[in-house]
C-alpha cells in the first residue's frame, strides 16, 4: 500500500509504476536513462530525493539508491553534497558513444546501406583527381557549391520527381547538416513541429538542442493521418512538419499518393513549413508512378535528397531543393554554421551522377537489398512489410519481453548483435516495442542469418507468459 499520495505533491521524474519490474534497481536505472536519451529530462534537472521517490513508487529506499548508483556509474547523473542529485551536463555526448564492439559484433543498428560496394567510388575518385581544374576543389568558395556541382544535383533530383534549378540547390554535409540549418534558419524558440510517431531519431536531438518542440501525430499504415495532423494544428499551433514519405526511417513506411494528397491539403491551409526527407533517393514504386511532396507544394518545402546512405556513407553529401522564399536564411545558416561540404567530395559525386555510376550504383544495392529482406522475412515472417522489397532496415514489432529496451540493447550486445529499439525513435517516449535492424549493414548474408538467427532465438527465450 502506499504511504503517501503524491496527486497533490510535485515530482521532478514521475515514472511509470506500471513499467517497473524486477529486478527493481535495473529497470527504474534502464526508465531514468530512456528519458534522458529521450530529451524529457534535461541537463541540471534536479532528481526526486531518494527517499522521496521510494515512497512514490512503493519501492524500498535502498533499492532506489542502487539505480541511482549505476545510473552515476553510466555518467547520467552526479551528485552535490547538500543539494541532491542532477542531470548530468550534455549527457546526449556520452549516450552518443557506442559501447566499443567486439571483431566479432553483428552491426544491425548502425545503418550503415551496403558500404562494402566501394569500387565505383574509387574510380570516380581517381577520376576527379585527373582532372585539370582539381585545385580549384581546395578552395573555400561557393558555400552552397560549384554551380556545375548544383546542377548536377538538380538534374539527380529529378527522379525523384523534384524540379529545381541550380539556384535554388545546394549542397550540405549530409542531411542532418540541412536539418540543422533549416531548424536554425526557419524556425525559432519554441515553435512546434509536427512529426510521426516514430521519426528519425537525429531530428529529435537537433530540434531539442534548437528548443523547437516536436509534436507526434498519430499513424497509421499509410503514415500520419491527415485528420489527426489536422487536430494538432488547430489544438497545439504547428508551425512545421516533418514527413519521409519513401520508406520512412525507422518504420519503413511509404505514403501513398491519396495519402500525400490529403496531408498535402491540411499543409497548405495550415501554412506550414514542410521537411521533406528522402532517406534512400530511390523512387519507392514498382508502377513509376512516383510524386514528391515537393511537387506538391513547391512553395512551401524543404527537399533533403540525402543519397550519403544509397551511394556511399563516406562521401559526406546531400543536395537540398528549396523555394525562392527559403533560399537566402537557408544559404545563410549554411555559412554561419560553417557547415560548408567538401568541394572534393561533391565532385566525386558529380562525377558518380553524370558518369552513370550512381544510378548503377543504386541498382546493385536494390538488388542485394531484395536478397536480404528475403533472408529477413525467413526468420520474421510476423515483421512489419516495407512499402518495397529493397528497403536497407526492418522494422521488426517485438511481443512482450521480461525486460525493457534498453536492457534488450545490452544483452544482444553480449551476444555480439548491435540493435536499435524503438525508444530512440520517439520524442514522447511512445509506448512500443519495435527494433530497426540495418539488413544493409553486415559485410555478407551469413552475418545477417546468424544475426537474425540470434535475435529470434532471444525472443523466444525472454518472452513473458500471455497465460
Amino acid at each position: 500500500m502506499p504511504t503517501n499520495s503524491f496527486e497533490n505533491f510535485y515530482l521532478s521524474w514521475t515514472p511509470d509504476k506500471n513499467k517497473i519490474k524486477r529486478p527493481y534497481y535495473l529497470t527504474l536505472a534502464n526508465a531514468l536513462e530512456a528519458d534522458i536519451i529521450s530529451g524529457k529530462l534535461s541537463s541540471g534537472t534536479k532528481l526526486p530525493p531518494q527517499r522521496e521517490l521510494a515512497d512514490y513508487l512503493d519501492l524500498n529506499f535502498t533499492t532506489v539508491t542502487q539505480a541511482y548508483n549505476l545510473c552515476r556509474e553510466r555518467k547520467l547523473i552526479y551528485g552535490v553534497t547538500g543539494k541532491g542529485t542532477f542531470v548530468s551536463p550534455l549527457p546526449g555526448k556520452a549516450l552518443t558513444r557506442q559501447p566499443r564492439h567486439s571483431p566479432q559484433t553483428i552491426e544491425l543498428g548502425l545503418l550503415k546501406g551496403f558500404d562494402q560496394i566501394k569500387t565505383p567510388i574509387i574510380e570516380a575518385s581517381e577520376s576527379v583527381l585527373k582532372k585539370g581544374y582539381i585545385e580549384e576543389l581546395y578552395s573555400y568558395t561557393e558555400v552552397a557549391g560549384h554551380l556545375h556541382q548544383r546542377a548536377a544535383g538538380a538534374h539527380w533530383m529529378k527522379q525523384m520527381d523534384v524540379h529545381t534549378d541550380s539556384e535554388h540547390t545546394a549542397i550540405f554535409s549530409g542531411a542532418q547538416n540541412i536539418i540543422s540549418a533549416t531548424l536554425l534558419s526557419l524556425f525559432k524558440i519554441g515553435d512546434k513541429i509536427a512529426i510521426d510517431e516514430f521519426t528519425y531519431s537525429n531530428l529529435i536531438g537537433t530540434a531539442h538542442l534548437s528548443h523547437i518542440r516536436l509534436i507526434p501525430v498519430k499513424g497509421d499504415e499509410s503514415g500520419m493521418i491527415p485528420s489527426e495532423l489536422e487536430k494538432c494544428c488547430r489544438k497545439e499551433g504547428i508551425n512545421g512538419i516533418f514527413l519521409m514519405p519513401n520508406c520512412a526511417n525507422p518504420t519503413t513506411c511509404t505514403i501513398p499518393e491519396k495519402r500525400k494528397d490529403e496531408l498535402a491539403d491540411v499543409i497548405v491551409r495550415h501554412k506550414l513549413i514542410l521537411i521533406e526527407d528522402d532517406n534512400t533517393g530511390i523512387p519507392q514504386t514498382s508502377d513509376g508512378n512516383y510524386h514528391s511532396m515537393f511537387s506538391r507544394l513547391p512553395g512551401h518545402t524543404i527537399y533533403i535528397c540525402n543519397s550519403t546512405m544509397a551511394l556511399c556513407n563516406g562521401l559526406r553529401v546531400a543536395f537540398a531543393a528549396f523555394p525562392e522564399c527559403f533560399r537566402i536564411p537557408l544559404l545563410n545558416a549554411l555559412f554561419h554554421l560553417n557547415i560548408k561540404t567538401s568541394s572534393l567530395d561533391a565532385e566525386i559525386m558529380t562525377e558518380l551522377i553524370l558518369s552513370g555510376k550512381a544510378a548503377k550504383i543504386l541498382e546493385q544495392k536494390a538488388e542485394l537489398a531484395r536478397e536480404r529482406n528475403l533472408i529477413f522475412d525467413r526468420f520474421f515472417p510476423e515483421a512489419v512489410r516495407p512499402g518495397t522489397d529493397a528497403a536497407f532496415f526492418r522494422w521488426l514489432p517485438t511481443p512482450k519481453l521480461a525486460m525493457d529496451e534498453i536492457e534488450i540493447e545490452r544483452q544482444l550486445l553480449q551476444q555480439d548483435v548491435s540493435v536499435y529499439c524503438s525508444y530512440r525513435f520517439t520524442a514522447s517516449r511512445m509506448p512500443g516495442s519495435f527494433m530497426r535492424l540495418a539488413i544493409s549493414s553486415p559485410p555478407d548474408t551469413a552475418q545477417l542469418e546468424k544475426g537474425c538467427a540470434i535475435i529470434r532465438e532471444f525472443i523466444r527465450n525472454n518472452q513473458t507468459s500471455t497465460d
